[in-house]
């Protein structure tokens, strides 16, 4: 009994501490849109300090676990390979689109978009793994184009609610996000996963400011700047990526599928008391039906897993 509730009391810690990850996603994303259209900061160059200095303080945390190890993750070329598609393809393009999603539309239509990053990886595999997909796969992947659709168009075929360069850069967002969750996942079995993000955001950077240094052409420095980016940073990488490391300690990893959907949930609350952009009633619908097939679509392939038997 008591084991149990030991248990029981480890799975609440876990869904508090993922909730608070997810949350503080949905913060940073709300402080992108203020940095990106309140602050007018171009892309590149907001993406080049923070891509750089997230990943300077990534390997510093990195170092104080685990020391000189720090560099395991070059040891091998397959490795190296893989924390460079990784950091290019996954954390570089996600960030700068995720970042022009937010500034030409809004946080919550970017969030909400990208929050479709499982639908491509089921994607991925069918196309070029030959996966079969599940039933629940394609009911999702249906149910989420028709939420994607009503928040695009408020459920008219005669406007469109968010500029089409927002919708395309959400996608493209969603496509880098699922190269992000899925590329880096060997480099992590036998390494930190602050290394292994913190020198793929380095690699990121790295690039960046090779293509625009961020001390050259940088906008007029104001406080809402150095806190914008500062708290994208902090709270959208430093302590929201603790927060997810942290809860795995007390749960599983599936448990944290179950609180994905509060990231895009606490942008659109945020958005509606930070800049008054109330949705829709179809925006709403469509925003909760992304949220419910991904949820399904996250919960079938994880029973799948566990009824799969271990090859390895």
């Amino acid at each position: 009994m008591e084991k149990q509730n030991k248990t029981s009391e480890n799975v609440v810690k876990g869904i508090f501490w993922s909730s608070m990850a997810s949350t503080l996603w949905g913060i940073s994303g709300v402080i992108m849109q203020f940095v990106a259209q309140n602050e007018a900061v171009p892309t590149t160059w907001f993406i080049s300090v923070r891509t750089l200095f997230a990943g300077i303080l990534l390997l510093i945390i990195g170092a104080s676990f685990v020391g000189k190890h720090i560099f395991d993750v070059f040891k091998s070329k397959e490795s190296i390979i893989r924390l460079f598609i990784y950091a290019i393809f996954g954390l570089a393009v996600n960030m700068s689109t995720f970042y022009v999603s937010i500034q030409e539309g809004n946080a919550s239509t970017a969030t909400i978009l990208q929050y479709l990053a499982p639908v491509f990886i089921v994607l991925y595999g069918l196309i070029f793994l030959h996966k079969k997909p599940l039933k629940a796969d394609i009911i999702s992947f249906l149910f989420a184009l028709v939420g994607v659709f009503m928040i695009i168009t408020k459920g008219s075929f005669s406007e469109l609610s968010v500029p089409v360069i927002a919708v395309v850069f959400g996608l493209f967002s969603a496509v880098s996000a699922a190269i992000y969750y899925s590329v880096p996942k060997p480099l992590t079995q036998n390494n930190s996963p602050f290394v292994v993000l913190g020198w793929g955001t380095l690699i990121a950077g790295i690039g960046f400011n090779i293509y625009h240094p961020f001390w050259t052409d940088a906008p007029k420095i104001t406080t809402g700047i150095v806190f914008g980016i500062g708290g994208v940073i902090l709270i959208g990488t430093i302590f929201a990526f603790s927060s997810v490391l942290y809860s795995l300690k007390f749960a599983p990893s599936e448990v944290s599928s179950i609180v994905d959907a509060v990231e895009p949930v606490v942008t659109i609350i945020l958005s509606i008391i930070v800049f008054k952009q109330i949705p829709s009633f179809f925006e709403a619908l469509g925003a909760v039906i992304i949220i419910v097939s991904i949820y399904f679509l996250q919960r079938s392939h994880q029973k799948r897993a566990k009824k799969a038997p271990d090859i390895r």
